[in-house]
């Protein structure tokens, strides 16, 4: 898995040393950790309920909760009271999807999930199971709606630069 991926075992059940993916919108490396206070405010705020309290009490970004995928619909920065979360900031984060060896269409079997439940339309799958699923970054925007429903568990999400964990 490439460096600073986020397997699905440890999206669907958290990394050991519980840093995940953090809320869109998050300010950068230690700083997160500083202003947040884990009030839960983003977490409630979420319409889509894949925001999740960390065991280190922190926000984390959860695709396999709720309804599996981000909206970016801000929600979550409105409500956070100290900064920690930044709506004004161009790009929600910095994460993209990944697909490993494992895919089923690289495998020469018919699949598709990901790029139907892509809203983006960012993944291409070829025709007949002749090659694996290719995603292309520019336009994935990192939402999470491939990981959860990848039948082999081959799509990850991956940092595009990686971030210290807080």
């Amino acid at each position: 898995m490439p460096g600073g991926a986020l397997s699905r075992r440890a999206l669907l059940f958290g990394s050991e040393d519980a840093c995940g993916p953090r809320p869109p919108w998050s300010i950068p490396g230690q700083a997160f950790a500083a202003r947040c206070t884990g009030c839960e405010a983003c977490i409630r705020a979420c319409p889509e309920r894949v925001l999740r309290r960390a065991p280190d009490g922190l926000p984390r970004f959860d695709p396999a909760a709720g309804r599996g995928e981000c909206s970016f619909c801000g929600a979550c920065a409105q409500a956070c009271p100290t900064g920690a979360l930044l709506h004004t900031q161009a790009r929600p984060w910095n994460l993209r999807a990944m697909v490993a060896d494992a895919c089923l269409s690289g495998a020469g079997i018919v699949c598709a999930s990901c790029r139907e439940v892509c809203p983006e339309q960012a993944i291409r799958v070829p025709p007949g199971g002749r090659g694996m699923a290719m995603v292309e970054a520019a336009r994935c925007t990192g939402c999470g709606a491939c990981t959860g429903v990848c039948p082999a568990g081959a799509i990850a999400l991956a940092a595009a630069e990686e971030e210290a964990c807080a």
